[in-house]
């Protein structure tokens, strides 16, 4: 039975092959591989049964030459200590290439969410936000929801974090909280909305006209259903959608609306009227201009790479394609827009929330939106333009892009032995 891949060692690998590509100097090759400060906190939780159980709680802030600390709070039971350390590292580069001020960070419990009541819940984040409260804040470390967290456990952390350091209302703490108590407009589709402006910009690139383009998506959640209905609204035609549960398609086009309301009453997109079965592994397969990975990590990979026969590959779920397959598919003159650029629409608007919050000031929708566009794009065509001056994929060119700004900023200030 093969080992499962250690995320950390993963990371510094992909740290250790940008560092071969630009230079870096050893010493801060050091500095970049290592996370400033790993928490491990024992979280004691009352359950409803009466017993008490004791919970592992993390919190892994990475490097904040750039700015605060800035990364999710996941629930999950395979949550681990190496996973947030790495999801920690590649939060600072996703921040460095999205051009925003923070650095990485990540937090986790050890936990099945699904196999606890509202009041567990409830008590345990409470619990997680003492132990943590002392190394976050609005200016030093500003956590998000991740897997299996949301705007509630945001706005337990915030009360929390609120009553213990001044008893007064502190909305910048923590971003992903829902609207009556600091949240941003614009934040739900944060995502499909960035990966759509990555669309617009490579298809310029490529001289792809997008009332020409098709789309196929595979995974119909929040990211991938905005996506697609962002894209379709460019003129792009969507033939093909699936989810857990399969796959439907359509040469001639299916509306993302129409599709949006079957899966609301059916729970899936498979059965569309009119359209044809087919499987998630057969959609990445699809005669398309563009792909949109927005389900599973390792979609894409060595065996059918080869088979891909879009134009550009954006990603809007992490890791859906293999080191193997970037190779194949850059070899085969195929665009792909990397998770970290292009799902970035999220900690984007998650940085607008924390500069509302500081300011005590609401922004409209539209406002939100413009300012997406704008930070996205920008951030799309610095990449494009490194991938270019390297002779690299896209990947490795916003990896180059990120740690040269994140060195920089070590450099300007200073942060050495």
């Amino acid at each position: 039975m093969s080992q499962p891949i250690n995320p950390f060692e993963m990371a510094l690998t992909q740290l250790d092959e940008v560092a071969k590509l630009i230079n870096l100097d050893k010493g801060m090759h050091e500095i970049l591989a290592h996370p400033k400060r790993v928490l491990t906190i024992s979280i004691p939780v009352k359950m409803d049964s009466g017993e008490i159980k004791v919970f592992t709680g993390f919190r892994s802030q990475h490097n904040d030459a750039r700015g605060p600390y800035k990364g999710g709070i996941r629930y999950h039971p395979q949550v681990t200590v190496e996973e947030v350390k790495a999801l920690s590292m590649w939060m600072t580069w996703k921040c460095a290439i999205a051009d925003i001020p923070y650095g990485g960070g990540k937090g986790g419990i050890i936990c099945n969410p699904k196999e606890m009541s509202e009041g567990e819940l409830e008590r345990m984040t409470r619990r997680y936000a003492y132990g943590i409260a002392d190394i976050i804040g609005p200016r030093t470390d500003v956590p998000a929801p991740d897997v299996y967290t949301g705007g509630k456990e945001m706005a337990w952390i915030m009360d929390t974090y609120s009553a213990l350091k001044g008893n007064y209302v502190q909305p910048e703490v923590i971003t992903g909280k829902p609207l009556a108590i600091g949240g941003s407009l614009g934040r739900n589709e944060a995502t499909g909305r960035g990966l759509s402006f990555t669309v617009r910009e490579a298809a310029k690139k490529l001289n792809i006209n997008m009332k020409d383009a098709t789309v196929a998506v595979q995974g119909f959640g929040n990211a991938g259903q905005f996506a697609s209905q962002l894209v379709e609204d460019q003129g792009a035609k969507v033939i093909a959608v699936s989810d857990s549960k399969g796959g439907v398609y359509n040469k001639e086009g299916m509306t993302v609306q129409a599709l949006r309301k079957h899966k609301e009453k059916t729970g899936s997109v498979v059965g569309f009227s009119g359209a044809k079965s087919i499987s998630n592994e057969d959609l990445l397969e699809v005669n398309c201009t563009i792909l949109i990975p927005a389900a599973l990590e390792n979609q894409i990979n060595a065996t059918n790479a080869k088979n891909v026969k879009a134009k550009v590959v954006a990603e809007a779920a992490n890791g859906p394609t293999t080191p193997e397959a970037d190779d194949i598919l850059f070899n085969n003159g195929i665009l792909v827009i990397p998770d970290i650029l292009a799902n970035g629409g999220g900690v984007t608007v998650s940085y607008f929330e924390w500069l509302q919050n500081l300011r005590r000031e609401y922004w409209t929708e539209d406002e939100v939106n413009q300012r997406l566009d704008k930070n996205i794009t920008k951030a799309f065509l610095d990449i494009y333009k490194t991938h270019e001056d390297y002779q690299v994929n896209m990947r490795k060119a916003s990896m180059v892009l990120a740690v040269n700004r994140v060195a920089e900023a070590v450099n300007i200030r200073g942060l050495w032995p």
